[in-house]
């Protein structure tokens, strides 16, 4: 049902050929090299991410954060992951902004077959929905085949393949020992799976936690204040660069709020809503109901996260402060909080998605102020793979500081 966007690719397959991208995608998200390149392309982004909302700022506009942190993410995992510069974030790519909205549309697209009893039929007679669906997959065929062809010609040009920074490189590299198995399609596959994990997931979980703070502005201020005083930043004319330089591992594992802010919006918005597993033998759930080899089994984490028998009669409150005790981080059984899932297949991303959000939030928050553009709008998702908010969410932002034109002092008499 999903094969025809994700193909062979980590999510939709299992077997041998989950076994060997899960075990390459593991060696690789422990690396040294990986997580040090990672952090460099996200503190780069989180920095064009204010300069960008600089303009926004001083022209008075409103916009919708999704789409920008869409973009920034999309950036950064194909720069992280195949090495590839896109720059959809400034808006010079018009190919990749085409690609990001065939790729969100066509996620919806194959969701929707859930529903559709008549899918296969009408993908067979190439109308509706599924005519759009393979108009949108060539899109993004012809995009990524031409990503792993530029890719290609740079490796082949460059001797020394065995310190590779990006993800792509390595499965190349891996492709060599078996090319009749590892084509240029399954390297396809490999860049779309990868890419849902890097920018879907992370972008939604911050549009939501955005969407927070502004609905609840004193949790904002004590993240900002956090931000602040683990960065040693006082200062009121704080420099971008610089600031972004000083987020290191050691500095963000000190921001404790944050990190249960960022955890509490997964509670309530997991970035994958549903997820499913298929028995591979016979087998008895704790609760003594019995399942047969082949069935298939759905969870809803979306709901699990608003349970008060799993959460407390405060289930549905978004309270940061349930995650901590006595201010420091306290992390809870990945059975019970399941955004990333647990067991075997847990999220193997799981440190650099908090990376890559922590870095992204805490630079925009030591900078702005946001606001939600309309009170009054009712905020929900889009009904798709992942949680993204339905026609996005319009704010505003407000500088914090002097670099900007105007102080927090004179924001406060404001």
């Amino acid at each position: 049902m999903i094969c025809d966007l994700f193909g062979q690719g980590i999510f939709a397959i299992d077997g041998d050929k989950w076994k060997q991208q899960r075990k390459l995608a593991s060696y690789e998200f422990s690396t040294r090299v990986l997580r040090d390149f990672s952090c460099s392309i996200f503190r780069t982004n989180a920095a064009k991410l204010v300069r960008l909302l600089a303009k926004f700022s001083r022209a008075g506009l409103v916009f919708d954060v999704q789409d920008v942190l869409m973009r920034c993410t999309l950036d950064s995992i194909f720069k992280v992951g195949f090495g590839v510069e896109l720059n959809c974030l400034e808006g010079s790519n018009e190919e990749g902004k085409e690609f990001m909205k065939a790729f969100d549309d066509s996620n919806a697209l194959v969701h929707r077959r859930l529903i559709d009893p008549f899918w296969k039929l009408k993908r067979f007679l190439n109308i509706g929905c599924e005519a759009t669906l393979r108009k949108n997959v060539k899109v993004i065929d012809d995009f990524v085949h031409a990503v792993i062809k530029t890719k290609r010609k740079h490796l082949t040009m460059q001797q020394d393949m065995n310190d590779k920074e990006d993800i792509l490189s390595r499965f190349m590299m891996e492709s060599q020992k078996d090319p009749e198995n590892m084509t240029d399609q399954y390297l396809r596959d490999i860049i779309l799976n990868f890419m849902i994990a890097g920018k879907d997931t992370s972008a939604s979980t911050l549009s939501w936690f955005f969407y927070m703070l502004c609905k609840y502005p004193l949790i904002q201020e004590k993240i900002f204040q956090e931000v602040k005083d683990v960065t040693s930043s006082q200062e009121s004319k704080p420099q971008i660069e610089e600031f972004v330089a000083n987020l290191t591992d050691a500095t963000l594992d000190k921001m404790h709020y944050l990190h249960a802010a960022l955890t509490e919006t997964l509670r309530l918005y997991p970035a994958v809503p549903i997820d499913g597993r298929e028995a591979e033998s016979d087998d008895t759930l704790p609760d003594g109901h019995m399942v047969k080899k082949g069935d298939l089994i759905n969870y809803m984490a979306y709901a699990m996260g608003r349970m008060p028998y799993v959460w407390g009669d405060d289930a549905e409150e978004f309270r940061p402060e349930r995650w901590l005790i006595n201010g420091v981080f306290q992390p809870q059984s990945p059975f019970k909080f399941v955004a990333f899932h647990a067991g075997p297949r847990i999220c193997l991303g799981k440190e650099f998605a908090y990376r890559q959000m922590k870095i992204v939030s805490s630079t925009l928050l030591r900078f702005f102020r946001f606001k939600l553009a309309t009170e009054t709008r009712n905020i929900t998702y889009r009904t798709m793979f992942t949680l993204h908010m339905d026609k996005g969410l319009l704010v505003s932002v407000i500088p914090r500081i002097v670099f900007f034109g105007i102080s927090e002092r004179q924001q406060c008499l404001q």
